[in-house]
């Protein structure tokens, strides 16, 4: 039990995250995040801060960023069509199940929007959504989209969303080693600016809320 307090503590700091649970444990998170209905694990910030923690030789923790490249990209394109999949299964009684702890029903309907708008591009497009891209493969599903289409969208999102982010951080700390000094400060950055789109989203809802009443 204590070991899961403290693994939910880490959740909302990406660098005693990765500490925590190293290679596997990100490749997981990446997993459960796109493919098991967890929106709220920290994707992006978690990335960007195995990129930087990974520059650093003498770090805490030591990360080979190309091999944790390939692994959370196959992890992004299996839990990608795991969504898929519980969407072509149960994907419509979804729209009807009630919330929960873990469950919002706005969520996939904020997904189901996006695809109406966007069609089968969304797939690669909502990989850098919070949210969104955890959603998206099951309206996909949901909606029947082609597999072979659904597929060749999930493995290019896959693929730029992981190396743009752990590429991002890494390269950012190898060229301004400044930076490695004060990974604790970008870290702060890099989680506000990660979770400011479910901001905005929530703060749109409330004023079209209010604005409807």
């Amino acid at each position: 039990m204590d070991t899961i307090i403290n693994l939910l503590h880490a959740l909302r700091d990406p660098s005693a995250l990765i500490a925590a649970v190293g290679t596997v444990g990100i490749t997981a998170i990446i997993f459960i995040e796109t493919g098991l209905l967890f929106p709220m694990l920290p994707g992006d910030s978690l990335l960007v801060t195995a990129g930087l923690l990974a520059s650093q030789t003498d770090g805490p923790v030591q990360l080979n960023v190309w091999l944790l490249g390939c692994l959370c990209t196959a992890a992004a394109i299996l839990g990608n069509s795991t969504g898929y999949f519980i969407g072509r299964r149960a994907g419509r009684a979804l729209f009807t199940r009630e919330d929960s702890r873990w469950f919002k029903r706005s969520h996939l309907i904020r997904a189901h929007e996006f695809y109406e708008k966007h069609g089968g591009k969304t797939i690669t497009i909502a990989q850098f959504m919070p949210i969104v891209r955890t959603f998206a493969p099951v309206v996909a599903g949901a909606a029947e989209m082609r597999y072979l289409s659904f597929i060749t969208y999930n493995v290019i999102g896959a693929v730029t969303w992981i190396w743009s982010m752990l590429l991002l951080g890494y390269f950012l700390a190898r060229q301004f080693p400044i930076v490695g000094q004060h990974i604790e400060k970008l870290i702060v950055v890099i989680v506000l600016i990660s979770v400011m789109p479910a901001g905005i989203a929530w703060v749109r809802s409330r004023v079209g809320n209010k604005s409807g009443t």
